[in-house]
């Protein structure tokens, strides 16, 4: 139930901590709404930053192999922040060189700045 914290503090550091913890309650309930509002304005450019680098990834696919594993990737990419060699070894069922090769394809960040144990994210 509390999924929606990391969110509002996202809202709430855009909202002076004066207006927050003002002594007159209407202050503190406009300033929450605020909370509300900038929380779902971040949300909403995370989403599009989402759906742009989906797109961008899928161009990727064209051309390819219906086979493929690589549009697997990029839904597994999506759904977590950051991803490691051994995760999509497991999540895709490829071999270490594979997961190594399909990373590669999609052109990811490398997140961890380091040559070995390295993992993968979204910009």
């Amino acid at each position: 139930a509390a999924h929606h914290l990391a969110c509002l503090h996202l809202g709430a550091k855009n909202i002076p901590r004066e207006r927050r913890r003002a002594r007159n309650r209407s202050d503190r309930l406009l300033a929450s709404l605020d909370v509300i509002h900038e929380a779902a304005l971040v949300g909403l450019k995370e989403h599009d930053r989402l759906v742009m680098a989906k797109s961008q990834m899928e161009r990727r696919l064209k051309q390819r192999r219906t086979s493929s594993k690589l549009a697997d990737l990029v839904e597994f990419v999506l759904s977590r922040p950051i991803v490691s060699t051994g995760m999509i070894q497991e999540e895709l069922k490829v071999s270490k060189q594979g997961a190594l090769n399909l990373v590669g394809e999609l052109s990811l960040r490398e997140m961890t700045g380091r040559g070995r144990f390295r993992a993968w994210g979204i910009v």
